[in-house]
């Protein structure tokens, strides 16, 4: 065995388990290695290098590809840990460094600015912003059309994804007419030539013209693939098509290692391509297999578990693996049936307090949903029973932008006086700030107290509305239009006009995350005609102006569209407008976040996608019922392959214990409804869990 001068000897057997070594000393040639849920694939990777340098492979030869910076600089400090090597001697790092870099050195054969500057996010949406206001203002304009950075996130995707940019803006923009998805096209078209133009790159650019050198350049792929005899890429299952072709080119040799986990692929729904590993042997035939199967994380009892999801998946959905423990037994997990989300997230206080009881700390406790929105209840539960919790996934539920947006509208027309909600909605139109919103608000005023009408019937007004810039007019029409569709069935068609006071409106903050004094906050009002619910009035902004906006705004509209169908849940357990805005205020107001970094002994809440690699002594899984776990548009479109995988990552997230709530009775998204549990637990054989009811709940 050869030693580099300087390297340490290293005893790789003993070192490593026997699936461990096995794909570590691979022999030359492709291999894939199926490495399972917290089996060790940082340090299997890791000693692949060591043992490559041992056979008298260079640092310089060996390529090492990430996915993030963070991922690249602890491999890469581990390796020089292990091997004394200068971690600058190797070509290691994410997908977009190694790209640019490769870019820099032969831009002149793809007839680009070697010099190029490469864009953020921020500034690519500009960028197509411009571009779309310059070649089609009326576009731009039109609030029926999806906004240019929903546009943009449209274009990544495909270009990731390798599929036609017409096929992807029919999925994505369904209710546009035929030729207004042609004006996309049109759009695509001139953003790049605009890059071309001003030497620029957005981060998409880094791998397709990688790509298309590679194509087009014999002679720059070929002397590359001599460059990197030995090609390695960590996270396979995430890597997209683009990606894929990229390493299919660059491996033509078959020196490659491919290191993943097919049973965690969870991102297919923003461009990762399961074919990637599923097909890795048909690409790279001789592929030698290598399963890392025993794990390190979890109890045998959990793992037990977690197998049996995998063994419940269509056959040919990926590769057999059975993961097996080292750790002592434990208990069982935990399936919770639960009435409704409230007591599911009773059970969640109660149960916490238990482990508190025991000698657990908060800090080892995480709670995973599949959805933001299925931890509305859990949030003020939590808050009401002062535990606190911080949220890894995003911002607190009632303080995410869409929802104070919905809350706005409810509160602007209970109390037409609220300038602060009238200045955030306006504030969503273009080209309209706060010294606009207020110049429009008091003029509406003066009107409504002239004519003796409704404020929200003054802003209606041809006088009003020609005040509003041009650009906005359409989506101000609307708006005011969906307000008074609200304010009809707050008060009723025929309950007394209800203006503000004459004077000066007064700047009231009865809002989320407003911590206005008591005496800023509005006065309670008279008795009035209530003819809907609460539930009812918010149901009518989002039908109304509001939906259409959500769509044309967010990439993501459809997940905050549930998040307001969650709200509306909420508000149906009030019937007095006073008290629901007031129960929000409060919610928010009694106890912030706290960061990790600050307070580890904080309680933590996060998806399922973002605690992807991570472990936790605790797990409290919310949601396991039919629709919300599968989620129901997985259901609908009858492939729940990927919501199984994202079961088993769950799952497995787990080290000591595991619980699964299962909350019965749902109220987002219409009216109550009664799921089963998921079929991912029905599915499992019973002596795989034990059912904990709540009369035998500790604490």
């Amino acid at each position: 065995m050869q030693h580099l001068s300087g390297m340490p000897p290293i005893d790789f057997a003993a070192a490593l388990n026997e699936d461990q070594y096995r794909a570590v000393t691979a022999a030359d040639g492709p291999a894939l290695v199926l490495a399972g849920a917290g089996s060790g694939k940082t340090r299997t990777l890791t000693y692949r290098v060591a043992w490559l340098l041992t056979q008298g492979v260079h640092p310089w030869e060996i390529l090492l590809l990430t996915f993030t910076n963070k991922a690249a600089r602890e491999m890469l400090t581990r390796i020089e840990d292990l091997t004394g090597v200068p971690r600058s001697d190797f070509w290691g790092g994410t997908f977009h460094s190694v790209g640019q870099r490769i870019l820099r050195k032969h831009a002149q054969i793809l007839e680009l600015d070697r010099n190029f500057t490469i864009m953020d996010a921020g500034d690519a949406d500009s960028l197509f912003n411009e571009i779309v206001k310059t070649h089609d203002p009326v576009f731009a304009k039109d609030k029926n059309m999806p906004k240019p950075r929903v546009i943009l996130d449209a274009l990544s995707f495909a270009r990731n994804t390798r599929r036609p940019y017409a096929e992807v803006f029919s999925s994505r923009f369904t209710w546009l007419p035929e030729e207004e998805r042609a004006r996309l096209l049109d759009f695509a078209a001139a953003y790049q030539a605009a890059k071309r133009t001003q030497a620029l790159c957005d981060y998409d650019d880094l791998l397709e013209l990688w790509l298309e050198l590679l194509q087009k350049d014999t002679a720059v792929r070929e002397s590359y693939q001599r460059r990197f005899r030995h090609i390695l890429v960590d996270e396979f299952q995430d890597t997209n098509k683009l990606q894929g072709n990229i390493v299919d080119a660059l491996a033509g040799h078959h020196q490659v290692m491919a290191v993943g986990d097919d049973a965690q692929c969870i991102y297919t729904w923003r461009g990762a391509e399961f074919a990637n590993i599923a097909d890795f042997n048909a690409r790279h035939p001789g592929t030698s297999i290598h399963k890392i199967e025993i794990n390190y994380r979890s109890t045998p009892e959990i793992l037990n578990f977690a197998n049996g999801i995998l063994a419940n998946q269509e056959g040919g959905a990926g590769f057999s693996k059975t993961l097996r423990p080292v750790r002592p037994s434990g208990i069982r997990p935990f399936v919770v049936p639960a009435l409704d989300a409230t007591e599911q997230a009773l059970f969640v206080v109660r149960c916490v307090r238990g482990l508190l009881d025991s000698g657990r700390s908060l800090g080892d406790i995480t709670v995973l949903y599949r959805a933001h929105y299925q931890a509305m209840e859990l949030q003020m539960e939590l808050t009401r029973h002062d535990v606190p919790f911080v949220i890894t996934s995003g911002v607190r539920f009632f303080e995410q932008a869409h929802i104070r947006d919905l809350v706005a509208q409810l509160r602007f027309v209970h109390n037409p006086a609220d300038i602060v909600a009238f200045t955030r909605l306006m504030a969503l139109l273009p080209k309209v700030g706060p010294k606009t919103a207020g110049r429009i608000l008091e003029l509406a005023r003066q009107e409504a107290a002239s004519k003796g009408i409704p404020l929200l019937a003054a802003l209606s007004a041809k006088k009003i509305e020609a005040k509003v810039p041009e650009g906005a007019r359409g989506d101000f029409v609307d708006m005011v239009l969906t307000l008074q569709n609200m304010e009809e069935a707050v008060r009723g068609p025929d309950a007394p006009p209800r203006t503000p006071a004459s004077g000066k409106i007064q700047n009231y903050e009865l809002a989320i995350g407003d911590d206005a004094p008591p005496a800023q906050k509005a006065p309670a009002t008279a008795e009035h005609h209530v003819v809907k619910t609460p539930a009812e009035v918010l149901r009518i902004g989002i039908d109304g102006w509001y939906g259409d906006y959500l769509r044309n705004i967010y990439e993501n509209w459809q997940d905050r569209r549930d998040d307001l169908d969650s709200l509306v849940a909420f508000a149906s357990k009030y019937t007095d407008i006073n008290e629901l805005l007031a129960q929000l205020v409060l919610l928010n107001s009694e106890t912030g976040d706290k960061s990790v970094e600050a307070d580890p002994d904080t309680l933590r809440l996060t998806t399922i996608h973002q605690a992807k690699g991570l472990e936790f002594p605790v797990v409290i899984v919310l949601g396991c019922v039919e629709e919300l776990f599968p989620i129901k548009r997985a259901i609908e479109a009858n492939d729940v392959s990927e919501e199984r995988r994202l079961f088993y990552v769950a799952a497995t997230r787990a080290m000591d214990e595991l619980y699964c709530v299962c909350p019965k009775i749902v109220k987002t998204g219409g009216p109550p409804r009664v799921l089963d549990t998921s079929r991912f637990i029905m599915e499992l054989p019973s002596d795989t869990y034990e059912t904990l009811h709540l009369s035998r709940m500790r604490g």
